[in-house]
């Protein structure tokens, strides 16, 4: 099994190991990703500080990466930045960045169910990690050094006393391999998203585009639920549509839908109640304005059905 050890700021890891959140940013000021490769979704992301300490501390799950403009990745994720403020946030990241030509963007890349080691458990200088890595090194538990690292991180996990530290976030979806039967059967997992993970994932599926009128101001854009949360909706991305924020509001009152044809629904309630709601009215009966190229990350149509018979105001 693959993993990532990361180059982590010892600021962040602090504070971010006093808060109790499902989820973090593990921001990077130049907006490249930290890995180019195929779909790593589910691998540990393990946390190497900084001198004076070069120990592994902690991990988490890599769940996706995004570009975001930094008060949006504020907005998203909040504290999960590693800072108490929006100011905080800026005084951290703005000595860091070298490219102000940007557009503002920084890179995000998202990790679920975190976990922080206290100091008596850290791991000491992993194996062949170079003092010139400024970035992070993948592992593989096939190889002797991933084997180590790996074995050391387990051991202390299942030591734990609240074993659930990961387990309730994730589902196994398939065996990868074992450097050893000693090790036991690893498996990979798929973490399951949260709010902010939600928005961000939403969002790039969506290619930054509301899913009914096309409209592209990030600021405005909201991550919506089909199925809503309160009554079991999950943060999966077929149980979503990025929309416009009066757009949400709408579907969220059943005040707008969309059928498992992908056909918009506005209410008539909207007219009775508002004797208005023409900018809306266009758009009855229009296909939506933007899908996932993904399948799996389209609208899923009994969930959508569910909306239309059980929300919609119709």
């Amino acid at each position: 099994m693959k993993f990532w050890v990361g180059v982590t700021d010892n600021t962040w890891f602090d504070f971010l190991s006093r808060q109790n959140l499902s989820e973090v940013n593990f921001w990077q000021p130049s907006a490249m990703p930290l890995f180019k490769s195929a779909d790593l979704t589910g691998m540990p992301f393990l946390f190497k500080l900084k001198r004076p300490y070069h120990h592994i501390a902690g991990g988490g799950f890599y769940v996706g990466y995004s570009t975001m403009p930094i008060d949006l990745a504020w907005d998203t994720f909040g504290v999960g930045n590693g800072a108490a403020t929006y100011q905080d946030f800026l005084h951290v990241i703005d000595p860091k960045r070298k490219i102000r030509a940007n557009g503002g963007l920084i890179g995000c890349t998202i990790l679920s169910s975190p976990f922080f080691m206290p100091q008596e458990n850290w791991l000491i200088s992993p194996p062949n990690f170079s003092s010139n890595i400024v970035r992070g090194k993948h592992y593989d538990t096939i190889d002797q050094d991933g084997a180590t690292i790996w074995t050391f991180l387990s051991q202390y996990l299942s030591a734990q006393k609240t074993p659930d530290v990961i387990e309730p976030s994730f589902e196994v979806v398939s065996e990868v391999r074992t450097p050893s039967q000693k090790y036991g059967t690893q498996t990979l997992t798929k973490p399951r998203l949260g709010q902010g993970s939600f928005r961000m994932m939403l969002t790039k599926a969506y290619q930054g585009r509301c899913a009914i009128t096309g409209e592209n101001t990030l600021e405005v854009l909201e991550a919506a639920h089909i199925v809503p949360y309160s009554q079991h909706g999950t943060h999966e991305l077929n149980n979503g549509l990025l929309l416009r924020a009066d757009f949400h509001k709408l579907f969220d009152k059943g005040l707008v839908s969309v059928t498992p044809d992908y056909k918009i629904q506005v209410s008539p309630r909207i007219r009775e109640t508002y004797f208005n709601g023409k900018s809306y009215y266009r758009l009855d009966g229009q296909k939506l304005s933007t899908l996932p190229t993904q399948i799996d990350q389209q609208p899923d149509r009994d969930k959508l059905d569910f909306h239309f018979r059980n929300i919609y105001q119709g």
